[in-house]
């Protein structure tokens, strides 16, 4: 498993540690990938052995997939639905990876031993020895002829707007939840701010223009005029109100000063937006406009960090999961998207 850091490779790879894709016995025996916000948390390889399809196996396989495709969610085991309910906070959508092959566990026996349970006069019970639990390890043949999966470090990006931040930062920047887009309908003149970190203007247009904002849901945005946007930024960077970064005055002077990108698009109709524009890691923009209206945009990223326009965009019809228009401001309410799982039968209920 390739790629840049906080690209979600050991989250896959602990996935496929308890799937059908492991030796059955390998969760026993391989410690699991450290997953966190923070990233480059993956020093060194792990790996664990990929098992072989045999005939056998892929048909066990397919006959436990056709029988679990059969479940509701109210079927499933309180473990399970424990789980479940976590994956969703954190997605979208949601996909239930299950084991055929699994070790079979001994019988818990208690294994009596009346010199680990006494202790002399001079001995104090609370710090009495205690066995030490012996790691499973593969034997030779199991793992003579394997293939193996690898979890690698991640690549660590020059140009991402995360190598510019304290630790406190990073944890608003880095979302732990489901991201609920939120939209701004924005007319010539205005002015978008996602925190300190990025800022859209749009410059020219015949009529308004939707702006979609993926991003974490700590990082405020805010809309300001192209008259005071400048203003604005001096007064709020480093305080509360744009709050990444954080610091103040202090932290401000050392930070990269926003360096402008122009941009220029051509809407292909009110419901599908026509490109995203990605500030750095911080999260982007997907722009969304009338048919064959052309914008002229400036896009603004700390110095040194990436700026992109991704033409198609990832997620084309964002702009439409929103709620009603928020009296007397360009927002809309947010509208957070039910959570489906991939291999559940519906219980169509909504």
């Amino acid at each position: 498993l390739l790629g840049a850091t906080n690209s979600g490779k050991s989250t896959l790879f602990n996935t496929l540690l308890c799937s059908d894709y492991c030796k059955s016995r390998a969760p026993d025996t391989v410690d699991r990938a450290t997953v966190s916000p923070w990233p480059g948390t993956t020093l060194n390889l792990l790996k664990f052995p990929i098992i072989n399809p045999t005939c056998d196996r892929i048909f066990r396989r397919q006959e436990r997939l056709k029988e679990e495709a059969t479940k509701t969610e109210d079927q499933l085991s309180s473990e399970e639905k424990k789980y479940l309910n976590h994956l969703k906070k954190q997605g979208y959508l949601v996909g239930r990876v299950g084991r055929t092959f699994q070790q079979q566990k001994s019988s818990s026996v208690v294994d009596f031993d009346p010199d680990m349970l006494s202790y002399s006069r001079d001995e104090d019970p609370r710090h009495s020895p205690r066995k030490r639990e012996e790691r499973e390890e593969f034997t030779y043949n199991e793992v003579k002829d394997a293939r193996w999966c690898f979890d690698t470090p991640g690549i660590i990006k020059e140009n991402c707007v995360l190598n510019l931040l304290t630790e406190k930062e990073v944890k608003l920047v880095l979302p732990t939840h489901a991201i609920i887009p939120r939209t701004f309908i924005l007319k010539p003149g205005m002015v978008l701010f996602l925190a300190a970190l990025g800022r859209v203007d749009y410059l020219q247009g015949e009529k308004p223009a939707w702006f979609s904002v993926v991003a974490s849901n700590l990082l405020p945005v805010r809309i300001a005029t192209l008259s005071n946007a400048d203003a604005v930024y001096e007064k709020h960077a480093g305080q509360e109100l744009l709050k990444v970064p954080m610091g103040g005055e202090e932290r401000m002077k050392e930070f990269p000063r926003l360096v402008p990108q122009d941009i220029t698009l051509e809407g292909i109709g009110t419901t599908e937006a026509v490109a995203d524009i990605k500030l750095s890691s911080a999260g982007w923009v997907a722009v969304t406009a009338h048919a064959e209206d052309k914008l002229l945009l400036r896009a603004y990223t700390p110095k040194g960090t990436a700026l992109v326009v991704r033409e198609p965009p990832l997620l084309p019809y964002i702009s439409t999961i929103r709620g009603a228009r928020i009296a007397g401001t360009a927002a809309y309410r947010t509208k957070k998207p039910p959570s489906l799982v991939e291999n559940l039968k519906t219980t169509g209920r909504k």
